[in-house]
């Protein structure tokens, strides 16, 4: 039997060849990309790149070796491309600005989705420190509308709740409208049954309220299975109508901001599923800012129909050592089976790797979008 201490010493041998190849394979990397920089050429070709592979598994001696050989050359021209962008990227502007604050005035008009009384009313009220005058909305599109018709400075929408999930909507208006990311704010959500002063629970037929509070409060419901469930515009507004409609078979899920604020009675506190039930809300922007200590970034893009193509994006996370918080897809409309991709990574966009990450994703990407740089939450 072949002595171990030979064999490695034998692979140590074929290891420094190697790497003296790759080094020189690095270098011409550079000269590719200074010549494809001054005539303006795309770093990624995808169908050189599989031809190059298919010739390389058809002129490997051992067959049984075509799939590591393939997988190894397959790695080694990411790298090369990496090489390529990170080359490019030092010549790419993002196109946002750094701004020291983000403050409202006595005047500044905000729009926020629902009433008053709403939790995306208290999210507002707490990001800008009870500033700015509110004006409510009654669609997640009215606020984006009222944003991009420059209508208001700011805009503050519900984007995420702990127990279910995002709101899709709000992700296909953020891609479609050209509005951004500025800040987010956090809020314990505490939903409560409302009806008349003169209404008992037993008394109650339907609740009203918007499809989020209605989930999150499904364990309740589900033990009232009676109570029909009747969806609304917003937590507030359906506190609202159960002000206005004055029937005492009707009740609303609503903080209690909204039941006081619409003189209710409470029937029932705390009726949400999960004990620590909070959601995640956005301030967003029609200008491309962010804050100077901004440490997560939002983007969206769509890829081409190809194998291997969202591989290749994330690819870009890990070459650059940025560390993604969140990734999900959602159907584009008008485009049957065709995804965008939404990801949250950590980093701030005057970073060498950020850039470098970014700049690579245009490139491969059929479009990208940042949505915004913010101060997460911790």
């Amino acid at each position: 039997m072949e002595d171990l201490s030979k064999i490695r010493k034998d692979i140590d041998i074929v290891d420094s060849k190697l790497l003296e190849l790759f080094e020189y394979r690095i270098e011409l990397a550079h000269r590719v990309a200074a010549y494809k920089m001054k005539n303006n050429l795309p770093v990624y070709d995808p169908i050189r790149e599989e031809e190059k592979l298919k010739n390389l598994r058809k002129i490997a001696k051992n067959s049984e070796n075509a799939d590591a050989i393939s997988n190894l050359f397959s790695e080694i021209m990411t790298i090369g491309r990496q090489v390529q962008y990170s080359a490019l990227a030092d010549h790419e502007d993002l196109g946002f600005t750094t701004v020291k604050d983000i403050d409202a005035g006595i005047d500044t008009k905000i729009a926020y989705y629902g009433e008053i009384g709403s939790y995306t009313e208290q999210a507002m009220k707490e990001y800008f420190k009870e500033q700015g005058v509110g004006i409510s909305m009654d669609t997640f599109e009215e606020v984006m509308q009222a944003l991009e018709n420059e209508d208001v400075e700011f805009g503050v929408l519900p984007i995420e709740n702990s127990s279910t999930g995002t709101l899709s909507d709000i992700f296909d208006l953020l891609a479609e409208h050209d509005n951004y990311i500025i800040g987010e704010q956090v809020i314990d959500i505490d939903h409560n049954l409302w009806g008349l002063p003169e209404a008992e629970l037993k008394d109650i037929k339907k609740v009203y309220s918007h499809r989020q509070g209605l989930l999150q409060c499904s364990s309740f419901l589900i033990k009232h299975s009676d109570i029909e469930t009747i969806e609304g515009q917003s937590t507030a507004a359906s506190a609202r109508r159960v002000w206005t409609d004055k029937d005492i078979t009707q009740a609303a899920i609503a903080s209690k901001n909204a039941g006081k604020t619409y003189g209710l009675k409470l029937l029932q506190s705390s009726i949400h599923n999960e004990e620590n039930n909070q959601t995640r809300f956005i301030v967003i922007s029609n200008k491309r800012i962010y804050l100077k200590d901004s440490k997560r970034i939002s983007i969206c893009f769509n890829l081409p129909h190809r194998s291997g193509a969202l591989y290749n994006i994330l690819s870009h996370f890990i070459h650059n050592n940025i560390n993604m918080t969140r990734i999900e897809s959602r159907p584009i409309k008008g485009k049957a089976f065709s995804y965008r991709f939404f990801v949250d990574f950590e980093g701030a966009l005057e970073n060498v790797d950020v850039k470098n990450a970014v700049f690579a994703i245009k490139q491969e990407a059929l479009d990208l979008k940042i949505l915004g740089s913010y101060i997460p939450v911790e």
